[in-house]
């Protein structure tokens, strides 16, 4: 059976791969056990290969080295990007995958996302939560493993109709039917996908972080991904009031996670580290130091401060000392450091750089807007560094998409010396802009997002967070 239909070889499918072996294999095997009257070699036949999957880490492996095939894929074309549609069920994302399979005639770059802003709002005992790590931890794992039943679940449904099949052509003596009946079975794909799995924060230190990871892997997810929040602070991706930690705290979780990987045997495990330095203007602590331009150094060279002398110190004040001056970072009552406004790229692109260089495979910028310039300035400085990185970007429902797009258009007509006194700039989502030639540029470019993402700001890998369904957006 073609489980690999890009060519991938992977150990975790393990015995023969066409329905002859199978059948051959099930019918040596039952020659040597006299008492197992009643059992067939057909159907055992049949059974090995509708659970060619049989744990966790045998998808895990499987799927991971898929999703490293599709990243060399999009280095190489930056139009083979992939997809992922969130999933807060199990029915939701084989009926997903059934669908996609149907539509496409396969899953190729087709993923699943497995999102905590998900979890906290539909999977959580305690009732509809905020997105701010406040469910239970073992729930995401516990939706990892129902994801992969119902996936695999799909794989022995459809299966079993070309079983069924192959039994009625053998009825009818239809021997080229039956051959073709065959081939189908040993080519069949499966709707195994990779699942893109959100560990939030971590739920806690790296310790934390690394046991979590371990019973997600085990579950089947081949790439998880972690943001450098506070944990007990962490907050939705598009709101404010987000504290980010220092660098060495959020590589010690990015290690944890490799350790979770290889320990586990799955060597080519993913990582997405995501970065919401964007829209955090605040930090729990002060990073340490020990030497000018070190990475503790660099994180709190963006912090807001104000130059004071020694005698002019209040009681309890916390002091930094660089170039010589002694900085006094600006504290709030909730005991959290500022960063100086209009610092936040600069600290992504930092974040992204230093992930990638400790571990991370994947990066994911959060943004306050869909804006393909603002994304692809930040890629730029950070493949300035490491030529090959590659985002991940969520097409999120949060975005108000119609509004963004018309005002980038009007901005962009602006610029370019168009007349745009018939527009209301802060009036762009009335009802009267809906035929006009900006309501269209901004329709087309949402269209074409995310080609035009992937090929200008480097995202090799779209989320959907609104697809419910089967998906109706625009693949390539």
């Amino acid at each position: 059976m073609n489980f690999q239909p890009r060519g991938i070889s992977d150990r975790a499918i393990q015995g023969p791969a066409s329905y002859q072996s199978e059948l051959e294999a099930a019918e040596a095997l039952l020659k040597t056990k006299d008492t197992w009257n009643g059992v067939t070699a057909e159907a055992v036949a049949r059974m090995r290969l509708q659970n060619r999957f049989k744990t966790g880490l045998d998808v895990a492996r499987y799927t991971a080295a898929l999703m490293r095939a599709d990243m060399a894929a999009y280095d190489a074309d930056s139009t083979k990007y992939t997809q992922s549609l969130g999933c807060w069920h199990g029915f939701i994302a084989q009926q997903k995958l059934i669908s996609v399979k149907k539509h496409f005639g396969n899953t190729d770059r087709r993923y699943l996302y497995l999102s905590g802003w998900m979890i906290a709002a539909l999977r959580s005992e305690f009732g509809p939560l905020p997105d701010q790590s406040m469910h239970e931890k073992t729930s995401v794992p516990a939706l990892i493993e129902e994801l992969y039943t119902f996936l695999r679940q799909a794989d022995s449904r459809e299966l079993n109709d070309i079983f069924r099949a192959l039994d009625a052509a053998r009825k009818e003596g239809d021997k080229a039917k039956e051959k073709a009946l065959i081939e189908k079975i040993d080519n069949f794909q499966t709707h195994v996908v990779p699942v893109i799995a959100d560990i939030d924060a971590g739920f806690g230190n790296a310790e934390a972080t690394y046991l979590l990871a371990k019973k997600m892997i085990e579950a089947g997810a081949c790439a998880l991904q972690i943001e450098n929040q506070v944990s007990d602070e962490k907050q939705c991706g598009h709101q404010d009031g987000k504290v980010t930690v220092p660098h060495e705290d959020f590589l010690a979780k990015i290690r944890a996670i490799r350790y979770a990987f290889l320990e586990l045997g799955v060597d080519d495990g993913i990582i997405v580290a995501r970065t919401d330095s964007l829209g955090a203007g605040l930090t729990k602590q002060i990073a340490v130091t020990n030497e000018p331009g070190d990475l503790g150094d660099q994180y709190n060279a963006f912090l807001d401060c104000d130059e004071v002398s020694a005698d002019a110190l209040g009681n309890g004040d916390v002091i930094i000392k660089r170039d010589g001056k002694l900085l006094r970072p600006k504290r709030l009552p909730s005991n959290l450091f500022q960063f100086r406004a209009g610092s936040g790229e600069a600290r992504c692109v930092l974040d992204c750089i230093t992930s990638l260089q400790n571990g991370a495979d994947l990066l994911w910028i959060e943004t306050e807007k869909p804006h393909i310039a603002q994304i692809g300035g930040m890629v730029s400085e950070i493949r300035k560094v490491i030529p090959n990185a590659k985002l991940v970007y969520n097409n999120s429902p949060s975005f108000n998409w119609t509004l963004n797009f018309r005002q980038q258009a009007y901005d962009a007509m602006k610029a370019a010396g168009q007349d745009v006194s018939n527009y209301e700039r802060s009036q762009l989502m009335s009802v009267e802009y809906d035929d006009t030639v900006l309501a269209k540029v901004a329709d087309e470019k949402i269209r074409t997002f995310q080609a035009d993402a992937a090929r200008e700001a480097g995202i090799s890998a779209e989320i959907d967070l609104t697809a419910d369904a089967a998906p109706e957006i625009d693949f390539p």
